[in-house]
C-alpha cells in the first residue's frame, strides 16, 4: 500500500478541495451569483491552495486565506464554494495551536461569514449570524479535542517507551547480580586451586601444575565474566539478595529436572539432546537454562496442555536450545504457574540474556503464522573464546 508523508498528504488534499471549489463554483449562476471567471479562479485557488502548507505554518496559512476568502466575497462571488480552505484552516490552527489563537481565527472566520451575509441583500442575518456562531465553534472545538488526543497518546507513548527501557535497566540489573554470584564462584575456585598448588607443590609437581591451569582458566573466564557486568546498569536495591540462599547457579544439567517438573504439572514436554555433553562456562548455561525456563512458562501461562519439545545440541563452538510447542488440542485445566519459577520480564529478559552473551535469539510462530505453534530458539558461544558461529554451521 503507499504511504504518503503528511507534507504529500495535505497537498493532495489541498488539490482536492481546490477541484470540489472550482466544480461547486459552477453552481453560482444558480445561486444567483455572478458566474466565475479568471479572477474568481485565482481568487479560490489562493482560498485552497496555502492549505498544503497548514500544518508547517498554520496561523499564517489561515490568514492567507481568510483574506483571499473575503476577496473572494467582496467581489461577489458565491461564499460557500470558497468557505473549504477557511474552515480547514480554523480546524488546523485550533489542533496544533494555544487556545487563545485558535479562538481569534475563530473569531475571523465568523466575522467573514457575517460580512459574506451583510453583502447579500437576500440573506437573513438571524440564520447567518447562528451559522457563523456554531460553525467556526465546531470546527474550534474538533480541533482542540484532536489536539487533546494527539498529547495525550503522545504522553501515552512516552510512558510506555520509559517503562520498557526501565524494565530492560531492572533485568540487566538483575542478571548483573546473578553474574556476581558466577564470579564469586570462580574465585572460590581460584581460592582452593592456589591452596591446593601451594601445598603440593614440592611434594607433587604434575598436581600443581594441573592446579595451576584449572586457575588460569578459571581466572580467564572470570575476568571475562567481569567485563560483561560493568557493561550493565546494577539496580540499586540489594534487598532480596541479602536473604537470598547460598546456591549454586542453575546450568544445562538441570534441564532433565525442570522438564520433570513441567511435564508433572500437565504439558507434555520431551527433552532432546545431541552433539557430545561438555562443561560450559557458568554464564553461558545460566544463560541457556534461563531462556529455556522463560520460554516454559510462557508454554504453562499461554498453552496449557500443548506438546512441547525442548531440544539442546551442542556443537564444536556454540550451544543451541530450541523450545517448540504445538498447538494445543484440549488445552483444559489451569496448570499452576509455579511449576516453573519463571524469572525476568519475559522477553525483554531472553532478548537481553541473549545479547549479553553475544548470543542470537528468535521467537515467533513454529511452522507458519497459522499453524498455532511457537518455537524460542537460542544460539549461543559456548565460550568467551569462541570461534565464529560461522565456523558451526559449516558443520
Amino acid at each position: 500500500m503507499l504511504r504518503f508523508r503528511p507534507p504529500h498528504a495535505d497537498l493532495l488534499l489541498a488539490l482536492a478541495q481546490t477541484t470540489v471549489a472550482v466544480l461547486l463554483g459552477q453552481e453560482s449562476v444558480a445561486q444567483g451569483r455572478p458566474a466565475l471567471d479568471l479572477l474568481g479562479y485565482v481568487l479560490l485557488g489562493l482560498v485552497n491552495l496555502p492549505t498544503a502548507f497548514r500544518t508547517r505554518a498554520p496561523v499564517a496559512v489561515c490568514l492567507l486565506v481568510h483574506a483571499a476568502w473575503i476577496a473572494y466575497i467582496t467581489a461577489g462571488y458565491w461564499p460557500v464554494a470558497g468557505s473549504f480552505g477557511p474552515m480547514l484552516a480554523v480546524y488546523t490552527v485550533a489542533s496544533l495551536r494555544p487556545l487563545r489563537i485558535s479562538v481569534a481565527c475563530t473569531v475571523l472566520m465568523g466575522a467573514a461569514w457575517v460580512c459574506a451575509g451583510l453583502l447579500d441583500p437576500r440573506s437573513s442575518m438571524p440564520a447567518v449570524v447562528a451559522q457563523a456562531m456554531v460553525w467556526p465553534a465546531a470546527l474550534c472545538r474538533f480541533g482542540v479535542v484532536a489536539r487533546r488526543s494527539a498529547k495525550l497518546a503522545r504522553r501515552l507513548r512516552e510512558e510506555q517507551e520509559e517503562r520498557a527501557r526501565r524494565e530492560v535497566y531492572e533485568e540487566r540489573g538483575r542478571i548483573a547480580r546473578e553474574l556476581h554470584d558466577v564470579v564469586a564462584h570462580h574465585m572460590s575456585v581460584i581460592s582452593v586451586q592456589s591452596g591446593l598448588a601451594q601445598f603440593v607443590f614440592a611434594s607433587d609437581p604434575p598436581t600443581a601444575r594441573a592446579a595451576l591451569g584449572t586457575i588460569a582458566d578459571t581466572s580467564a573466564e572470570a575476568l571475562e565474566e567481569m567485563r560483561r557486568m560493568l557493561r550493565l546498569l546494577r539496580a540499586p536495591d540489594d534487598r532480596d539478595d541479602e536473604n537470598a540462599p547460598d546456591a549454586p547457579m542453575p546450568g544445562l544439567a538441570r534441564l532433565a529436572e525442570m522438564v520433570e517438573r513441567v511435564r508433572a504439572g500437565g504439558v507434555p514436554v520431551e527433552l532432546k539432546v545431541t552433539g557430545t555433553r561438555r562443561p560450559l562456562a557458568p554464564g553461558v548455561e545460566l544463560c541457556a537454562y534461563r531462556v529455556v525456563q522463560e520460554a516454559l512458562t510462557n508454554v504453562l501461562k499461554h498453552a496449557p496442555g500443548a506438546p512441547t519439545v525442548v531440544e539442546l545440541r551442542y556443537r564444536p563452538h556454540q550451544v543451541t536450545v530450541r523450545v517448540v510447542n504445538e498447538e494445543s488440542s484440549g488445552g483444559e485445566g489451569v496448570i499452576p504457574a509455579k511449576v516453573v519459577g519463571g524469572s525476568g520480564h519475559g522477553l525483554i529478559g531472553m532478548r537481553e540474556r541473549a545479547k549479553l552473551y553475544g548470543g542470537t535469539i528468535s521467537i515467533g510462530p513454529h511452522g507458519g503464522a497459522d499453524s498455532g505453534g511457537y518455537e524460542v530458539r537460542l544460539d549461543l558461544p559456548t565460550s568467551p573464546r569462541a570461534a565464529r558461529p560461522e565456523d558451526d554451521r559449516k558443520r
